[in-house]
């Protein structure tokens, strides 16, 4: 009989170890996004360009949190874990030094790879070192330490950037990462799976060049349009290639994508809950600083701190999620959640170019608040749904789907945002190069309008801004609503029948799991 790990007094202390590796991708999450404004005006980026700094780290890091999952679970999660740290600290050092777009997509890539291998594994490792009565508790840690970088991300980045030059917020990576390690290394047990199955670099490639080709044709429909050659081309490679992944994993005997566990019922309505509220706020991250920026004038650190609403609304309900659950169940408390978040992006799509930040802060503290309340119970509701000797595969899965989420919701929202600017915008009477310049986003027109002296055009630019983002918001809130009626049609009613099945499966320890 295996070692129960759920005994062992160190399980805090190595909680205390993820908690460290998820805050430095929670750093991540948004520092980004606040520096992005100003990378656009120093590097002269697109908002297509843009779109690719910030998707590039998704997109792989989505195409590889399935087989970051399985290498854990085949070659042991900590040496993963301390692994992926090290390819994000490369990364990170690459990005502080790139000299144009295209060295910052690529290093954002390679940290999107160190990514893969961190986020599985730090939630593959929970299911091994707490029981279901505590695993409700070591999930709101974890959310709560990766919410806690979003905030403390925007902020640092914004006085990295009042500061120095845009590559500090990269080389900020480089001592959370140094505690990653370090706390992984000797707080951390190692757990492995030794019957895992190898990792299938085919399905790996094509996961990869599927996400690849349809985020690139989100990104370009709205310069290109969706019946230019290369857009078309790229929908119909999408589809191939990710119907050729599907076809391939539904004869494998020990697949990548796990078909049965996408058959789960709790498994599947709370991924894809989990999956729809990510999509709406990486949508929301991508199109909030220009506006804060651009729009209200407020510097890179104004902009963090103005952040901040959100992300409080977001921490208190992540904090108070599991006593709720614990009394109305997760079916109640996610589909109030979403509805919530519903009202908070049709409230924010009603924002105007003279609205001024008040208003702005009460809908990003009701949009926190909806999301804490739909993401934290839907997250553990999944995880209660897997078998102990998934774990790392599962939990893959569902950070996969995500990602995949975050993706799309940066390409497909950011190019409706960019669609609709270009369409709203006056450019009578500018040359040529200068209209086209304007086009490419908010910040290239006001710095057109600094350059050219035209208030008219920056007044426009601002409307048009705005204009976008009320479109994008009153999206964001019918995909909140969808994804309400999912949860509230087919999630469990009450917190034991959500976890119903899979809970005794969670308790019992995996075959040589401690070394």
């Amino acid at each position: 009989m295996a070692t129960v790990i759920t005994s062992d007094p160190r399980r805090w202390w190595a909680l205390g170890a993820l908690v460290a590796s998820m805050l430095t991708l929670g750093f991540d999450m948004t520092i980004l996004n606040v520096a992005l404004p100003t990378m656009a005006g120093d590097l002269g980026a697109t908002t297509g360009e843009q779109q690719w700094m910030a998707d590039a780290y998704v997109v792989v890091f989505a195409a590889l949190m399935l087989p970051a999952g399985l290498l854990g679970d085949r070659f042991g999660r900590r040496l993963m874990l301390v692994t992926g740290l090290g390819v994000f600290l490369a990364g990170s050092v690459v990005g502080a030094l790139a000299p144009d777009v295209a060295w910052v997509v690529t290093a954002r890539a390679v940290m999107g790879v160190g990514g893969a291998l961190v986020m599985p594994l730090a939630l593959s490792v929970l299911p091994s070192l707490f029981g279901p009565d505590e695993r409700s508790k070591a999930i709101g840690v974890m959310s709560a330490a990766s919410a806690l970088g979003m905030p403390l991300g925007p902020i640092l980045g914004g006085w990295l950037l009042d500061h120095y030059w845009w590559g500090s917020v990269f080389l900020i990576n480089v001592p959370m990462v140094a505690i990653g390690i370090t706390a992984c290394l000797f707080l951390l047990p190692e757990t492995r799976d030794p019957a895992s199955p190898k990792v299938d670099a085919v399905s790996t490639a094509l996961t990869a060049a599927g996400l690849g080709a349809l985020v690139h044709a989100i990104i370009e429909a709205p310069t290109r349009g969706w019946g230019d050659p290369l857009v078309a081309g790229s929908l119909a490679g999408a589809a191939v290639l990710l119907a050729g992944l599907v076809l391939r994993e539904r004869r494998a005997v020990r697949p990548l994508l796990d078909m049965e566990l996408l058959g789960h019922r709790g498994f599947l309505v709370n991924t894809l809950t989990a999956t729809l509220v990510t999509f709406v706020l990486a949508g929301l991250l991508f199109l909030l600083p220009p506006y804060l920026q651009a729009v209200l004038g407020h510097d890179a650190l104004g902009t963090g701190l103005r952040l901040l609403p959100m992300m409080a609304g977001l921490l208190v309900a992540a904090r108070a999620a599991q006593p709720v659950v614990a009394r109305f169940g997760p079916q109640l408390v996610v589909g109030c959640g979403l509805v919530v978040l519903a009202f908070a992006a049709l409230l924010g799509s009603r924002t105007e170019v003279g609205s001024g930040y008040g208003f702005t802060a009460l809908w990003l503290t009701v949009t926190g608040i909806g999301f804490g309340f739909a993401v934290v119970p839907a997250m553990d509701g999944a995880l209660a749904a897997l078998p102990a000797d998934r774990a790392g595969s599962g939990s893959g899965l569902l950070m996969t789907l995500r990602q995949v989420g975050s993706a799309i919701g940066i390409a497909l929202l950011g190019s409706l945002l960019a669609g609709v600017y270009r369409d709203r915008l006056d450019v009578t009477g500018l040359p040529a190069g200068a209209a086209d310049t304007a086009g490419e986003s908010v910040v290239a027109a006001h710095l057109v309008a600094e350059r050219t002296g035209s208030g008219v055009l920056a007044a426009s630019a601002d409307r048009a801004y705005v204009h976008g983002m009320g479109v994008v918001l009153v999206v964001c809130g019918v995909a909140a609503l969808v994804s309400a009626l999912l949860a509230g049609a087919f999630l469990p009613g009450t917190r034991s029948a959500g976890a119903g099945s899979s809970t005794p499966a969670m308790a019992e320890p995996e075959a040589d799991a401690r070394q």
